[in-house]
């Protein structure tokens, strides 16, 4: 399964946030902007994270913001957000946060599958730092696996 779309307009390098929610907000903004999603999407993945505590936090320093499918996705898609200063999720072990992956798919088998493939890029222990460290959207294209 390859990743979902993931064009430069899904890619935020060195955001502000004050907090986990400003941070998948602009997470889900970048989603909208890149037309995978509707603005309503940050608020079903804010409301998840309220509600089922801080699972998005997969790897130290790497969440990655989701909501179930619905109507507020428009199209299968993912962004890229690096944080200029890291955020806590509240996660025992993974937190601060120095990236956010915002994910939205049509279909929950899709999800599940786009998922996975997220996951195997981060089997490099060193794509957290790099991600984190990139000054282009070429550069996490490239780290991403998606470079064209």
């Amino acid at each position: 399964m390859p990743l979902p779309p993931l064009p430069e307009s899904a890619i935020v390098l060195r955001a502000e946030a004050a907090d986990w929610r400003t941070a998948v907000r602009e997470a889900g903004a970048a989603l909208t902007a890149s037309g995978a999603s509707l603005p309503g999407y940050s608020d079903e993945m804010i409301r998840m994270i309220e509600e089922h505590g801080p699972y998005v936090v997969i790897a130290p320093g790497l969440a990655l913001a989701h909501a179930r499918p619905g109507p507020d996705v428009v199209a299968d898609g993912l962004s890229v957000i690096t944080l200029a200063t890291p955020v806590n999720f509240g996660h025992p072990h993974n937190d601060p946060v120095r990236v956010v992956l915002g994910l939205a798919m049509k279909s929950a088998d899709v999800h599940l599958a786009s998922i996975a493939a997220i996951a195997n890029i981060f089997n490099d222990s060193e794509a957290i730092d790099a991600l984190a460290k990139a000054r282009t959207a070429d550069e996490v294209l490239d780290i991403m696996g998606v470079a064209e």
